[in-house]
């Protein structure tokens, strides 16, 4: 039989991929992606056993998807949309790359995933692979197989007692890891509803946060945030405290139309408590230590990251280029940012850094000012000479 690695959630798509593949002739391996979902794995293993595969991998991608995927979008201030913060397209790379490495160590030929044709994952799983391995084919069951809705799959599942969570009363489509979770289907396919708590995965309603605000000091360094509140923690517990803290302050929901890269508008629900407050810390970081010329610059380059993110090119020159770029600003973003939390909100109050560029006796108002305030007449007839009507 011929092997194929499938890129397996445990969810409704790739449960249902998995006896649909099998009953096709393929020798099913499912491969489960650890990026912090606080999936419950034993659960999915048995799942995907029974329905038919033949092998389930578990790889922790953990570490790598914080250290070389979620910081490289953060020093960027990758944002798509002015809300996506990502969470999900970031993962696909890391989920892709592994899976090639599956299909080497198991000497398959074929890669499958659970995307649906409308989607953006198609593009950023099968770009990838091709990207890594040219040579492996690609099987997408959900752009082939007769199910053209989540209910007929619901259906098919019953039929052949595949166990999965979805219900036609709650048929959310959600995917989460540690960055953020996205939440679409559904209900939520009408733009005019208001969505209702039982979509939300990991924020409190701003109802029912603390009346009190947080305060956070966050410590970077070299773009990349490393304590909170003077207590130091690798990269993926530091995003679980923030998610943790911020979720309970309601910190990080957003309602977005998005733009699809298949070229239509989609409904999205994000949550991503730690991403939200540290790309507010970050930029406030930033707005300290980099010069006016290289903020407009870089507030540029972060559209066009964002957007490569996005569209699935994470393994291109473009993006490699960028990068260094990027590396190249965030030398001296390192100091500390203080943020208060309240009611949905986070708040920059505070910020110091060692390479600050803010001169207090130039700013200042008061007594120490050494601001020459006699050039500006000349600056400014210089400045406007070129606005000057002609009498």
């Amino acid at each position: 039989m011929k092997k194929i690695i499938l890129a397996y959630s445990g969810g409704l798509d790739t449960s249902v991929a998995v006896r649909w593949l099998k009953e096709k002739g393929f020798n099913v391996i499912c491969y489960m992606a650890d990026v912090g979902q606080g999936q419950n794995f034993s659960i999915a293993i048995k799942r995907a056993k029974k329905t038919g595969a033949s092998k389930v991998i578990v790889g922790d991608l953990k570490k790598e998807f914080v250290n070389d995927f979620v910081w490289p979008s953060l020093k960027a201030n990758a944002v798509y949309e002015s809300k996506y913060f990502l969470a999900t397209a970031l993962s696909r790379p890391v989920i892709a790359k592994a899976l090639v490495n599956a299909a080497h160590a198991e000497k398959a030929d074929f890669v499958a995933h659970g995307c649906t044709g409308k989607g953006n994952d198609q593009v950023r799983f099968e770009v990838s692979i091709a990207a890594l391995d040219p040579k492996i084919k690609v099987i997408a069951p959900v752009r082939e197989w007769d199910l053209p809705t989540r209910e007929s799959e619901i259906r098919y599942a019953k039929v052949h007692n595949i166990a999965i969570d979805v219900t036609k009363k709650k048929p959310y489509s959600i995917d989460r890891n540690v960055w953020g979770v996205s939440i679409e289907s559904g209900k939520l396919e009408d733009p005019w509803f208001e969505p209702t708590e039982d979509a939300y995965q990991i924020t409190l309603p701003v109802e029912k946060s603390p009346a009190k605000g947080a305060y956070l000091e966050i410590y970077f360094k070299h773009g990349i945030p490393k304590k909170i509140n003077g207590k130091a923690y690798d990269g993926f517990k530091l995003i679980e405290k923030l998610n943790s803290i911020g979720g309970k302050h309601s910190i990080g929901r957003s309602d977005l139309i998005e733009d699809r890269l298949v070229g239509i508008k989609s409904r999205e629900i994000y949550e991503a408590p730690a991403a939200f407050i540290l790309f507010e810390a970050h930029k406030a970081l930033e707005g300290l230590t980099l010069d006016r010329e290289m903020l407009y610059f870089k507030e540029l380059v972060s559209l066009k990251y964002a957007r490569l993110i996005y569209d699935g090119l994470w393994f291109t020159p473009l993006k490699q280029a960028i990068d260094r770029f990027v590396d190249y600003t965030q030398r001296n973003v390192q100091g500390t940012v203080k943020i208060k939390l309240l009611k949905g909100n986070a708040f920059v109050v505070g910020r110091k850094s060692p390479c600050s560029a803010y001169k207090k006796e130039l700013a200042t108002y008061s007594k120490g000012d050494k601001f020459d305030q006699s050039l500006a007449k000349g600056f400014i007839e210089l400045f406007g000479l070129p606005y000057r009507k002609k009498l």
